[in-house]
């Protein structure tokens, strides 16, 4: 039963290509386990527990590290895109456009000019 509750969050699991990861059902509690590529992608975890269970879920024990910590996340720039879209996207706020900019300038000569296909580090701010 708490498994089907939470299998979206076993889905994007799968998805996100969450490392180590692990699912044991004890009575009506679910532990899960498992590495995140980057702090976006566990925050997309955390996203979606909360979704399925709650703010404060007691039927779920979720202990999700993340492998690299130097950077929020990884993003490869689609067709149409700009700094502000992106910054929206992961901080919820296009003027944090230059943040990225600023951690990209060994690829990027200006914060209006990015190409499909370049991988972009979104740092932590």
């Amino acid at each position: 039963m708490v498994k089907a509750k939470y299998q979206n969050v076993l889905d994007l699991g799968e998805k996100l290509k969450i490392q180590n990861g692990d699912v044991k059902v004890d009575g009506n509690k679910l532990h899960i386990t498992g590495v995140a590529n980057t702090a976006y992608e566990k925050n997309l975890l955390w996203d979606e527990i909360k979704a399925s269970g709650g703010e404060n879920p007691a039927d779920i024990m979720a202990d999700i590290t993340v492998a690299d910590t130097t950077v929020y996340a990884r993003h490869t720039v689609e067709s149409g895109e700009s700094l502000s879209k992106i910054a929206k996207h992961y901080y919820k706020d296009p003027m944090k456009y230059n943040a990225i900019f600023e951690a990209n300038k060994n690829i990027l000569k200006s914060a209006d000019v990015i190409h499909p296909g370049q991988e972009l580090v979104i740092p932590n701010i």
